[in-house]
């Protein structure tokens, strides 16, 4: 599976390893995925996503019904 969060959208991003003698070469920042399993009390159901440590945050600030509903809205998940 891709390196994307669920919930957030957050993706693999591309830098430069710079050296002390600033010789650049490329890398890769990964983002803080974790896989978690969550429940939805609405359809009294457990899910398992795949979100970045920010998107569990994001889903205790907001409520898991809320971040699916923004999630599927931007085109992240399909409900």
């Amino acid at each position: 599976m891709s390196r994307i969060c669920e919930i957030t959208g957050k993706r693999v991003m591309t830098g430069n390893n710079v050296s002390h003698s600033n010789i650049k070469t490329k890398r890769k920042f990964y983002p803080n995925l974790q896989t978690k399993k969550f429940y939805v009390p609405e359809e009294d159901a457990w899910i398992t996503l795949k979100v970045t440590t920010s998107g569990i945050r994001n889903i205790n600030k907001k409520g898991i019904m809320a971040c699916l509903l923004e999630a599927e809205a931007n085109g992240l998940i399909r409900l």
